[in-house]
C-alpha cells in the first residue's frame, strides 16, 4: 500500500472553489459588478477571480479555473465583457448574470449599497444553482 502525506484521506480532499470573474468597467454598472464580486467573496459564497488572467491565458488562473466548482461571470452591460472572455479562452459551462437584465441602466444606475445587494442575492442564487 502506497504511503501518502495524510493519514486521514476525506481530511485531504476540500471542495473546489465556485470562482466569480466580474467586469469591472468604468461604468456604473461595471463597478457595481466588481463591488458584487467582493462581496460575494467577503460572505464566503465564492472567491473573486482574475478575468485579466484568463485573457492573457496566464495557465495557473487557467488550470484553477477549469478545477473550479462552478463559475460565474457578472457582466454590467450587454457587451459581456466577461462572458466573452471566458468563452475566448475555451471556457463554456458557467453562469452567467448581466446587470443590465436586473433593470440597471448603463450609465444611470447609482453604485448604492441597496444596489449591490440585489446583484449578491441574484448571484447567490445563481452559483447555487
Amino acid at each position: 500500500m502506497a504511503e501518502t502525506s495524510c493519514q486521514n484521506q476525506a481530511a485531504c480532499c476540500t471542495a473546489a472553489p465556485k470562482l466569480i470573474f466580474s467586469c469591472s468597467g468604468a461604468a456604473d454598472v461595471g463597478r457595481l459588478a466588481d463591488l458584487a464580486a467582493r462581496q460575494l467573496t467577503a460572505v464566503g459564497a465564492g472567491k473573486m477571480f482574475c478575468l485579466a488572467g484568463i485573457g492573457g491565458r496566464v495557465s495557473g488562473i487557467l488550470a484553477s479555473t477549469q478545477a473550479a466548482q462552478a463559475i460565474l461571470a457578472i457582466d454590467g452591460c450587454p457587451l459581456d465583457c466577461a462572458k466573452k472572455t471566458l468563452e475566448q479562452a475555451g471556457f463554456t459551462a458557467f453562469e452567467h448574470l448581466r446587470l443590465t437584465d436586473l433593470g440597471m441602466e448603463k450609465g444611470k444606475t447609482a453604485v448604492t449599497e441597496e444596489a449591490v445587494a440585489k446583484v449578491v442575492d441574484r448571484a447567490k442564487s445563481q452559483l447555487s444553482a
